[in-house]
């Protein structure tokens, strides 16, 4: 099996470091082709307005000026060598990767650019900022991450779809169990904008996020996270609302 991984924390993550590892426990010819930097919240942009240069790290490992998306696009098409690869994974993201996050997502971003080109996609995320004060428990993910993958692999799911498998904020031992979730939707926003000054007096911003109670529902990602469950959520491109579409096809139809 060949298997080309990437992230959008950028080539030096240690989440990508774990990625690797629970890779190698599926076969032996890994590529990598991630973000030079952190590309965190990317989406799934492209750079269509200039270049995008790749640094080689090895005969495997590349490190590219662009997005997430650019990594697959350019790994599968243009840096592996030989056959396409058989499964893209992404992450292990730096914090989970629910709710509302799927959709500015760059690890789900890279995920969904392998789908699209044909390929079976997986994105995992480690959670993180639920215990106060605690290092990120990225042993988690390396603990559990293989057996879910070799799970996933052996179940068929159809084209057009990714995986989205998130790790929840605790100890290896403290995981009570695997469970397939839909995708939630937080009842309180979490974004958080800090307004600073420079020395000309000049406003900027940094923007990100806060951790907040929430009150998710049964079967969603939000809760099996809670609740020190792996979620395994299996996402579609598709956006389209069912409901509304078919309240405009009656009003358009007249």
């Amino acid at each position: 099996m060949r298997i080309l991984i990437s992230n959008d924390d950028g080539i030096h993550a240690p989440g990508l470091v774990i990625l690797e590892q629970l890779a190698a426990m599926l076969s032996s010819d890994i590529w990598v082709v991630a973000p030079e930097i952190e590309r965190s919240g990317a989406s799934r942009a492209l750079t269509l307005t200039e270049p995008v240069r790749v640094r080689a790290l090895g005969e495997r490992r590349f490190a590219c000026s662009g997005t997430p998306s650019d990594c697959i696009l350019l790994g599968v098409d243009e840096l592996i060598v030989g056959c396409k690869p058989d499964l893209i994974l992404s992450g292990v993201n730096r914090g989970q990767n629910i709710a509302e996050d799927t959709s500015v997502s760059g690890t789900i971003a890279a995920a969904v650019q392998g789908m699209q080109m044909g390929i079976p996609a997986i994105a995992l995320s480690q959670a993180m900022n639920v215990r106060a004060g605690k290092d990120i428990p990225w042993h988690t993910a390396l603990a559990h991450g293989g057996a879910v993958l070799k799970q996933l692999l052996a179940t068929q799911w159809r084209d057009g779809v990714v995986m989205n498998v998130n790790f929840p904020d605790c100890e290896p031992e403290e995981v009570t169990a695997i469970e397939a979730t839909y995708q939630g939707f937080r009842d309180e926003t979490i974004h958080h904008i800090d307004r600073r000054h420079d020395l000309r007096g000049n406003d900027y911003f940094w923007i990100g996020y806060r951790t907040k109670p929430s009150r998710p529902p049964l079967g969603s990602d939000l809760l099996a996270i809670d609740e020190k469950r792996i979620s395994v959520t299996p996402l579609q491109i598709d956006m389209t609302d069912p409901t509304t579409l078919a309240k405009l096809k009656g009003v358009f139809s007249r």
